[in-house]
Parts: structure tokens; sequence; C-alpha cells
């Protein structure tokens, strides 16, 4: 799974990360464009006899590209893991790196806890490793595992269940004291499940997204589906009606008019709902159609919503709702000071530049073997009629026709 531009926003502070760096800058009307930036590339490597595989050879060596950061709940702390299998810790106020640790496979997702004394980060192996934060050099500790790749993981306000979403089509709700306690499934997508989003306001419902194209509305401890909504029902009439491409590669939500934003991983749209909590069910709003690929969401509580593109001229936009409609802000200092920001540093972005969709390869491989089994008896029995022809004799031939007398000579034999 490539890893595209990512955005993350807490309060006032915002981090752009791209490739192997990151930058922090703030929404504030401040004349300082970046507080802080870091490139993983200078980060501490790991020692010669800890870089091996079981086998003892050497493992191969990552990129130094940023897979998944996140903040904590309070914005006190910032995290991330990057290629080379590396998670590390920052303290934000101010900005400080705390700890550098290594994780035993590359990294999907990760998440705080809502106490922020642990940091859970789901891998591709099926694994959730917990780290502290407290103890910002204390090694990780397994924590429950799947079958399957894992794509998410987030936890409960309460932080007594652990939530994590795979590549095989299941939610799981865990106990957080005992992992191997298993409260629930989230059962009825048919792909890979992309994100799982526990709504901040409203803490028994689970929002989720899969690469079937739909997102659904759980009441997670009992792992009842509330409700299912097909995004491909909400594409234009003259687009084709395919459910590809309709994994969301984000979900946000905006608890000061209970709004959820849905970006989808390879198609510059973004949809937008909203969270009827009494009737526990989302209301389709409008569909947010941009020129260039949109790398990145995130809302802003006293603002709105932030959009990250792949344009060069105005790479970061600010959308708002007016009169119930949602509409580009008009551009302010604040603005061409972020803009601008990220112009001078475009080479951060340069890499997500043209890049595919993170989840082309997590979709189901299907094979017509009907099709394929018809093709192939139809070859057999044109070549066993070519051996056939083969071997029958030619009509005709010198060797089968009867030798005729010549003359009377022959009447008298």
């Amino acid at each position: 799974m490539a890893s595209s531009a990512g955005l993350a926003l807490c309060g006032r502070a915002l981090v752009v990360r791209g490739g192997s760096r990151f930058l922090v800058t703030s929404t504030a009307g401040s004349d300082e464009d970046v507080v802080f930036t870091y490139d993983c590339s200078t980060a501490e490597k790991k020692a010669a006899q800890e870089n091996k595989g079981e086998d003892g050879q050497p493992m191969d060596k990552g990129s130094d590209m940023i897979l998944a950061s996140t903040f904590s709940k309070s914005g006190s702390y910032f995290a991330l893991t990057d290629d080379s299998k590396r998670l590390i810790l920052f303290r934000t106020k101010p900005w400080q790196c705390l700890s550098v640790r290594t994780v035993v496979r590359r990294c999907t997702a990760l998440t705080f806890t809502a106490s922020e004394e642990r940091l859970l980060v789901a891998d591709k192996s099926g694994d959730v490793y917990s780290f502290s934060v407290l103890e910002p050099d204390e090694c990780g500790r397994l924590e429950l595992g799947h079958l399957s790749m894992l794509l998410d993981v987030t936890v409960s306000p309460d932080d007594c269940f652990i939530l994590t979403a795979d590549r095989d089509e299941k939610i799981r709700i865990s106990w957080a004291a005992a992992p191997h306690s298993i409260e629930a499934f989230c059962l009825g997508h048919t792909e890979f499940v992309s994100r799982i989003f526990v709504v901040p306001s409203h803490p028994e419902l689970l929002l989720s997204s899969s690469g079937d194209g739909t997102v659904r509305l759980w009441d997670y401890r009992s792992g009842r589906q509330l409700q299912c909504y097909d995004l491909a029902s909400l594409q234009d009439l003259a687009e084709p009606r395919s459910h590809k491409g309709l994994a969301a590669s984000r979900i946000a939500f905006w608890g000061q008019e209970s709004c959820v934003v849905l970006l989808c991983d390879c198609i510059p749209v973004v949809f937008i709902f909203q969270l009827d909590a009494s009737r526990q069910q989302l209301m389709f709003r409008q569909r947010l159609t941009f020129p260039h690929r949109v790398w990145d969401v995130a809302f802003e509580e006293t603002q709105g919503l932030w959009v990250l593109q792949d344009y060069h001229e105005a790479p970061l936009v600010l959308w708002r709702p007016v009169d119930g409609q949602w509409q580009p802000a008009p551009e302010d200092a604040v603005s061409q000071r972020l803009c601008s920001c990220l112009r001078t540093s475009w080479a951060m972005l340069e890499g997500s530049v043209g890049t595919e969709e993170s989840f082309r390869s997590l979709y189901k491989a299907t094979f017509d073997n009907m099709t394929s089994y018809l093709k192939k008896k139809e070859e057999r029995l044109q070549q066993q009629l070519e051996k056939k022809r083969r071997r029958s004799p030619l009509s005709g031939s010198p060797g089968q026709t009867k030798k005729a007398c010549p003359g009377p000579a022959a009447l008298s034999c």
C-alpha cells in the first residue's frame, strides 16, 4: 500500500506530511510559517544485529516514507510510523522528539488511547502492539492478532474496547483489558474494511467504509448494523457505476453540525453526510467534486473543512457551509500564508504527485474459470481432430488404387 500526502489537525496545530518529512504550522493568524519540521531519514537506524529476519538474513531496508500519523486526543502528543519499521513519538508543547522505537512489521494504522497512556499500532501481519507513552523507551507489547492484514485500529472513548478492521471484511470489538476476549464482530461488508471511526459525541456508534463501496453505521457493542449507504448510488449518471475506488481513505467528523465527511481513495470527490443520532442514521447532504486529486481532509472545529490537494498553486483550501451548502471560503491572509508555506515545501509533496490509489491491491481477484475451461476444451477438440486427419489415409492415393491389367495380355491372365 502506497502512502500519499497526509493532513492532521488538532486545535490550531496543522501537520502536513509527504514522503519521509512532515512540517507543523498554525491556522492562527501568526507570522510564523513553520513551527517544526522533521525528516525520518535522519532518525535513528536500527542496529545491525536487530536488522535481521528470523532466518538471520538482513531484512530489506525501508524507504523512510511516513505510512501513518496521528495526534493524541488533547493534542499533547503526535506519533508516526514509517517504512523503515520505526515508531516515532513527539511531544507538541513544545515540539520535541521523545523516542524512536522499532516495530516488528510495517504498520498500517495507529491510535492513542483516550487516557494518552499508551499507543496502539496495527501492522500488515494482523497484529496490534501497544507502546507506553509515559515510558517512551519501553518496548512494545502484543495485544491481539487477526489472521489477515489490519487496515485500521481505534479505541472506544472510555478505553474499554479496541476496535480493529481487516482485509477479510471483519470488524472486531475486543476488550482492552483482555484483548483475547471478543465482545462482538460487525459483519456485513463484502470487501476489505478500509476505515473505522467511533463518533465522539455518540460513543456507542461506529462508522465504517469498505472496498465494497458502502459506508455503514453500527451499534458496535452488539455488532448490529443500523444503516448501509451505497456510495455508487451517489455518483453522477454519466459516470460508470462501479464500487471499486469508493473505499474511504479518511472519515472525519465535525461535531458543530454532526457532519460526517468521506474522502474516497482514487476519485477527487468528498461525500458529506449529516448524522441524525436520535434516528441512528446518516443523511446524504452534498457531493464535493474537485478538479485535482484530494490527498486528505481534516476539520478545524471553529473554521470548517481543510482540503489538501495535488495542486501547486493552491495546495490547501478551506470549505465552509453557507446556507446549508458547502463552498470554498474566500482566500484570506491565513490561507495565503499556508499555501505559500506548502509551495515552498512542495518538494516534500512531490513523491505523492501522480501516485495510484492505496487500496488497489486489496480488492478480491475474480477469475472466470468457466470461460477458461471452455476455451481449453475447444483447443483439445481441435488438436484431436487434427491428429485424426493426419492418421487417416488420403482418398485416391496410389497405394490404395487397384492396378489395371495393361492390354490383351491382361485378358489371358
